[in-house]
This record gives C-alpha cells, structure tokens and sequence, in this order.
C-alpha cells in the first residue's frame, strides 16, 4: 500500500476540491474503484463550457430585433431618439441541459464556478461593456460600465458633448444596458438545470473567458429559485416565453446612469463615453446602496473600478424599463 491509499478519504475529497476542474475529474474517476467513488463526493467545482454563437441563426434577427423595439418604446419619455432599429447581438445555442448531463456524476456540489469561452454582446471597435449581475428567482441587481474607447489623456477629444453627440450617446448607453441584462438573463437560464437538481449548492458563479460579464448566485438566491420553480410548475405560458427566447424574463427595473463624454482616470488613460448603470428590479424598488453594489461589483478591477468611483460623481439620471 502506497502513502496516499492510506489518506482518509475527507482529505482525498479535499484534495480533489482543490483540483476543482470538472473535465479533469472525470477523467480522474477511472483511474481506480476508489477515485470512482470519490470523485462525486467534490464539493468545489468549476466548469469550463464550450459553446457556439450563431449570428445567421433562422430566428435570431427577428427574435432580437422584436426585443429590441418592444425594449425602447418601454422607456419613458426616450421612444423619439430610437428611430433606426438597434443591431442585432450574439445569442448562445447552448442548452441548459449541456452543463446539467456534464455534472450529473457530482452528488454534493456546493461551490460552482463555470466559465464561457466569451461574450455575448457585439460592439464597435474600442468599446467595451463589463457587467456584473445577481440572480435568485429573477434579476435582483445588474451593474454595468461601459466606455466608446480607451486612449492617453493626451491624444484624447476634449470638449462639451453637443446635443447630437448625447442624443446618439444616449441610444448607444441604453443598447449597451439592454445587451447586458440579455447576456445576464441568459446565463441564469443556462444553469436553471444545474440549479434545480443540486439542491445543496451554496454559491454559483458564472463568467465569460474575455471577462465581459458575471452572474452571481447565492445561497439565498438560490434557495429562492428552487421554491419558485417548484411554485410555477404547470404555468406554461411563461415556461414557453422563457425556452423560446433562451432566457430567463427580467423584470420591470428601475435604473440609475451616470454618463460622462469624456473621462480622465488618475491612471492616465481617458475614456471616451464613460457609462455607469445600476439596474435593480422595479418591485420594492430603493436606491439605498447603490453606490456600495456599484463600487463592490468591480473592486479589485483597476480600471474599470477606478471608473467607477469617478462615475459615481457625476449626475443620476433615473430610467425606467418594462418586463421582457
């Protein structure tokens, strides 16, 4: 008998916790009758998914445009500037039964960590859109900050923005939100499967590989989700709007934008177009903490959490949106 047949299995079951990458385990699990029966007792997962994105796909188009015109006449006093239609984003072929068959083997998943290849959203070249969501049984908050493009203070445009600019900006900040909250609410229709079968998950974490988005699901969220879903079963005309447009419906919200033309950072980069959005859902809707969830959601993240505590400065521009 070798040193680690003589390890209890608690800390094998530690160790493969470490390991965590679901792929390798599996694999893993035929190495020996012990491993096999180890292996489903890991506790600390994390899932990397690989997934196709399809921008010629039959439905697509029309599903995205419909969203996209039924989203802008929701907001209040903002249906006159959306007068082209809004282009057409990435929607994820990947079924929630994909990550639900791949963890069928792990029996006490607690902790779950899943990452995709990347984002969602198209964007014009230099802009970039980060975004970080919280789920239970539907979205409860969404933070999202998003810029034209990154240059050094010097070679950067200077200058008031001119009603043109901010009406055209506008239109660009409320489609960069909207994609945002899509690709959140696609992701937490993603993992409903995985949720639902392992009931003694703890915290769920779910991020793209390019670092575009997150969404965030505690333990109380997800306690959350499982009561509401066993509550809705038989409820078939929401269950049909969710599979058909692949994710989950979010709420009417309410939401807070700071937006500033042109933003110097201390780090000496400028940013052009500067958004900061803070979304929660319109039900028992307070802006208390706002600031605290914004600046939480990218601590840690230099820039983009620099550009948080400079957007926090700016005026509070309140929107409303409608259920979609």
């Amino acid at each position: 008998m070798d040193v680690f047949d003589g390890l209890p299995d608690p800390i094998v079951v530690d160790i493969l916790n470490k390991v965590g990458d679901v792929r390798t385990l599996l694999r893993c699990s035929s190495l020996s009758k012990r491993f096999n029966s180890l292996i489903p007792q890991s506790e600390s997962l994390f899932l990397r998914l690989h997934h196709q994105t399809s921008e010629s796909h039959s439905d697509s188009p029309v599903v995205v445009g419909n969203i996209f015109q039924s989203l802008f006449k929701s907001f209040h006093g903002l249906i006159s500037l959306f007068s082209k239609p809004a282009k057409p984003i990435q929607t994820t072929n990947l079924s929630p039964n994909i990550p639900s068959k791949i963890l069928s083997r792990f029996d006490r998943i607690k902790n779950l960590e899943v990452e995709l290849p990347a984002g969602d959203v198209k964007l014009e070249k230099g802009a970039a859109v980060k975004w970080k969501a919280e789920f239970g049984k539907t979205l409860k908050s969404c933070v999202v900050v998003a810029f034209q493009s990154a240059a050094t203070v010097s070679s950067s445009s200077s200058g008031d923005e001119s009603d043109a600019e901010f009406v055209a900006g506008l239109k660009t900040r409320v489609v960069w939100t909207i994609s945002a909250l899509m690709a959140a609410s696609t992701r937490h229709y993603l993992m409903s499967e995985v949720v639902k079968e392992h009931e003694e998950m703890e915290s769920l974490v779910v991020r793209d590989g390019g670092g575009e988005g997150t969404v965030v699901m505690e333990s109380k969220g997800l306690r959350e989700f499982r009561k509401t879903e066993e509550e809705a079963r038989g409820e078939d005309e929401e269950e049909k709007r969710v599979v058909k447009n692949r994710r989950s419906v979010v709420p009417s919200v309410r939401m807070s934008m700071r937006h500033a033309p042109s933003l110097k950072l201390k780090s000496g980069i400028c940013l052009e177009s500067a958004t900061l959005v803070v979304v929660r859902p319109n039900e028992d809707y307070s802006d208390v903490g706002d600031d605290e969830l914004a600046t939480e959601a990218f601590a840690g993240d230099c820039m983009y959490g620099e550009a948080v505590v400079a957007l926090l400065k700016r005026k509070k521009n309140p929107l409303e949106m409608n259920s979609f």
